[in-house]
Order: C-alpha cells, then sequence, then structure tokens
C-alpha cells in the first residue's frame, strides 16, 4: 500500500484547512486509515482515525469537535477536515494504514503503511 497526502500549507488561526490521502497498491487488503502529526522533537501524535468499511471514528481528544475524519472508498482517498485551527496544531500530518485488526488504535506501531508529511502552518 502506498500513501500520499495532500492539502497542507498556511493558514491563520480560526481558519480551516483540508488534507488528502491517497491510496494505491493493495487497498482491498486495508482495514483502518488514520492521521498523525509530528512537530520537531516530539512524538508522533495520534490526531483521528477512520475504519475502511465501517463506520468508526475515533478522535484525539485535542480535535474532537474541530476536526472531522471521513473516506471516499471510490477514490481510495481519506480526508482530514480542519476547522477552527489554532496555533498549536502546526506540525507534519502523516496519514497511515494498517492491514491488521488491533485493539489500540493510537500508536504509531498499529500501522503497517505510512506516506510522507504534509506541513500544516497555523499562523497566530
Amino acid at each position: 500500500v502506498q500513501l500520499q497526502a495532500f492539502g497542507g500549507g498556511l493558514v491563520q488561526a480560526g481558519g480551516s484547512l483540508r488534507l488528502s490521502c491517497a491510496a494505491s497498491g493493495r487497498t482491498f487488503s486495508i482495514f483502518d486509515m488514520a492521521w498523525f502529526r509530528q512537530t520537531a522533537g516530539k512524538e508522533r501524535e495520534f490526531v483521528a482515525v477512520t475504519s475502511w468499511r465501517g463506520d468508526s471514528t475515533y478522535y484525539a481528544d485535542s480535535v474532537k469537535g474541530r476536526f472531522t475524519i471521513s473516506r471516499d472508498n471510490a477514490k481510495n482517498t481519506v480526508y482530514l477536515q480542519m476547522i477552527s485551527l489554532e496555533h498549536e496544531d502546526t506540525a507534519s500530518y502523516y496519514c497511515a494504514a494498517r492491514t491488521r485488526v488491533g485493539i489500540h488504535y493510537f500508536r504509531p506501531s498499529d500501522y503497517d503503511y505510512w506516506g510522507p508529511g504534509t506541513l500544516v502552518t497555523v499562523s497566530s
């Protein structure tokens, strides 16, 4: 499975941005897809996850009510709609996929495939 994220950029605090992650390859084997983020010197942080076939979604507390993860299976694409952005949301955002069932979903080690990051900068 190959992943490619798009949509990062510079936005003012309070603004909105939508990230996209296109999957290719053995997409039929995907169980879940997620977004993580990372800033310099910090560990990669869970943001949101969606099941690839069902309706389950989970969010980090820090983004609940502001971020929405969704998917378009026909396009093999997952989206992250971000509103009311804060300076603290500034990070490189990574999409991830896993091809196995797991109890946990918020650890980077829970995922098998990663795309390159896309940088989101929120100016205060």
